[in-house]
């Protein structure tokens, strides 16, 4: 067949695309297949202890015990699918907990999905409540004299070290410090120095595992270069291996959508990170008042934000950045407080965090509907509703998921293995990385996991690509 095209020119062409292409591909790598915890929970660096986390897992679980003994309870609370058909007669209620429990309705029963979330709510709350927590010095801990935040810094530093070794802390960990705008950045460069250094004096040089620095209210690049510049010091000062600190970035002010040139200002902030930016963190109320929206409907569903997440995720698609969420400011706690209350006052306290659970949850699902899979928590009372949406978001679509990755990978495989051409593979590791987010929250089991036809090595790997390829091999 004659060609038109001399092979010099199309060389020519190809190795100029192919520097374009590798320049792009650097850019945007694709999504992480690490672990992305579902939630991180804020609390004031004034409060936290080396137990803090270990007693908010007790506490989550006592809020769900006390305000929803039994699945039927919490399914109406939060109106999941089929709560109008539930009993409200408390031996109705034991019976058909009973016949769940037994497994004798099968998956099929119309409360199955209820019951299963409720106890799979109670085992993760047992087993690991907080997944990831932030020890706050800014808005959570407020302006103090300088000397009560050097002391606190202090203090927490040392608080987080004997909760590394008595293995009381989240699997992910860190502090935010105060913005580095122009009247608080000595401030907060000040608190992370002190943090740092107490810490690893305490741990002699060891960081917790997946511990971030969270800088707030960016607004130019300028403010992560600084932040960056802080850490290379930190880490020769310290002998910390090179880029052994992290940080992550809050979007809570209009100029981080749109800058003064009327471009999207997110990319610069990476780049100026250097690859140490893992993740962006939404502000719901800072941004919201930065929109002058009265406070009255400063709300994670309010169209300004949902504009917010959708111009984030548009603009660090594919580039490895986790995207959170932020978090609903009406807390589930009742007006009564103590241990000898009246049945009476017991019932207000449930109406009251029955109330803001289904707030809570209502906004965990709208974050999950746009793709946003963590988001804030700021009281252990919210926890469980926080797995609720989470657990019920994945599994109501189980069994649909399981089946469409399995035809998928077979047909993947077939292609794969005859040497045709299977270059779908944004599909596949969609797919796949329902599963795995499905797993690491413990949504699913690994058990259920294999529904699939994957096996748990193969899900090890979290890449769509490197299963095909052994399974090709």
């Amino acid at each position: 067949m004659k060609l038109s095209i001399p092979k010099s020119d199309t060389d020519k062409i190809f190795d100029a695309l192919k520097t374009a292409n590798l320049a792009f591909q650097h850019i945007y790598p694709g999504d992480r297949f690490d672990r992305q915890p579902v939630h991180t929970v804020y609390g004031g660096a004034n409060l936290f202890k080396a137990a803090s986390i270990k007693n908010m897992n007790t506490a989550a679980l006592k809020t769900l015990t006390t305000n929803a003994p039994n699945f039927i309870d919490f399914a109406k609370a939060l109106k999941l699918e089929g709560h109008a058909n539930l009993p409200d007669d408390n031996n109705q209620k034991q019976i058909l907990e009973d016949e769940l429990r037994k497994g004798k309705s099968g998956k099929k029963h119309p409360a199955h999905l209820a019951f299963t979330v409720y106890h799979k709510v109670i085992e993760k709350l047992q087993r690991e409540a907080v997944e990831d927590f932030r020890i706050d010095f800014e808005d959570g801990f407020g302006n103090r004299s300088w000397q009560e935040e050097d002391e606190t810094a202090e203090f927490a530093a040392k608080e987080l070290a004997k909760g590394m070794a008595d293995k009381t802390i989240s699997p992910f960990i860190g502090i935010r410090i105060k913005p580095f705008t122009e009247d608080l950045k000595e401030r907060g460069a000040r608190t992370l120095d002190i943090f740092i250094s107490a810490l690893l004096a305490e741990t002699n040089g060891i960081l917790p595992d997946n511990f971030v620095v969270m800088l707030p209210k960016v607004t130019i690049p300028q403010q992560v270069t600084a932040l960056i510049q802080l850490f290379e010091i930190l880490e020769r000062q310290n002998n910390l291996p090179a880029n052994s600190l992290k940080m992550e970035i809050m979007v809570e002010t209009t100029q981080a959508i749109m800058n003064d040139e009327g471009s999207n200002s997110l990319m610069r902030f990476i780049r100026a990170s250097k690859g140490r930016c893992i993740a962006t963190h939404f502000g719901t109320y800072d941004y919201t008042a930065s929109c002058d929206i009265t406070a009255k409907y400063q709300t994670m569903a309010h169209p300004v934000c949902d504009f917010a997440h959708h111009v984030t995720r548009v603009a660090l698609g594919h580039t490895g950045i986790w995207l959170s969420d932020g978090a609903t400011n009406v807390m589930p706690v009742g007006p009564h407080r103590g241990e000898n209350l009246s049945a009476q006052q017991l019932e207000e306290n449930k109406k009251v965090v029955h109330r803001a659970w289904k707030m809570g949850y209502d906004h965990v699902r709208h974050s999950l509907y746009n793709g946003f899979y963590q988001g804030w928590d700021l009281h252990p009372s919210q926890l469980p509703v926080r797995y609720a949406a989470v657990y019920t978001f994945f599994l109501e679509s189980y069994e649909d998921a399981a089946m469409r990755l399995k035809k998928f990978m077979e047909q993947a495989a077939r292609a794969t293995l005859t040497g045709d051409v299977f270059d779908d593979a944004a599909t596949g590791q969609g797919l796949l990385n329902y599963f795995l987010r499905a797993l690491n929250c413990g949504a699913i089991s690994e058990e259920e996991a294999l529904a699939t036809g994957l096996t748990i090595e193969e899900f090890r790997t979290r890449s769509f690509l490197k299963i095909l390829e052994g399974r090709r091999k």
